[in-house]
């Protein structure tokens, strides 16, 4: 049997196209991969709950850094971080104002400005603004989930 050339180019095309040399992401498709992951945590976190939100896209070896410089380790940590009174009655709303990718594309950080709420039994609000900094890094599920915050 005899193999005509142009149907072996087709798929050798596509696969060299599809891959590459030194195995770089699509920084563009990665960084909204990023944005959106950062818009629906916001999300979830208003929708759902700031511990609910902060445990579900952490990964299993997060670490958040809070006051004092105090160091919280591993999502069920830092969902009873959360859990305490002051965060039930909380509100947090962020944006990040720059986004960066590493060139394999699985792992990114972001940073910007973020704004927490919290009314107290007296209706009093209280109000912290300040910078975020957040690392994500790609799961094997092609979800992301960040490790450091």
């Amino acid at each position: 049997m005899r193999v005509n050339p142009v149907n072996l180019f087709i798929p050798v095309l596509l696969i060299s196209l599809s891959c590459n040399e030194n195995g770089a992401a699509d920084p563009g498709k990665v960084k909204a991969e990023i944005a959106n992951a950062e818009k629906d945590f916001e999300k979830m976190a208003a929708e759902k709950g700031i511990a609910e939100a902060f445990w579900y896209y952490a990964d299993s070896n997060a670490v958040i850094k809070r006051t004092n410089d105090t160091l919280i380790l591993g999502k069920e940590n830092i969902k009873n971080y959360y859990s305490a009174a002051f965060y039930k009655s909380a509100t947090v709303k962020w944006s990040p104002d720059f986004i960066e990718v590493a060139e394999k594309g699985d792992l990114a950080y972001t940073y910007g400005k973020y704004r927490w709420q919290s009314r107290d039994s007296a209706g009093v609000i209280t109000e912290f603004k300040g910078v975020f900094h957040t690392v994500w890094k790609k799961q094997k599920d092609g979800s992301w989930k960040y490790v450091w915050d």
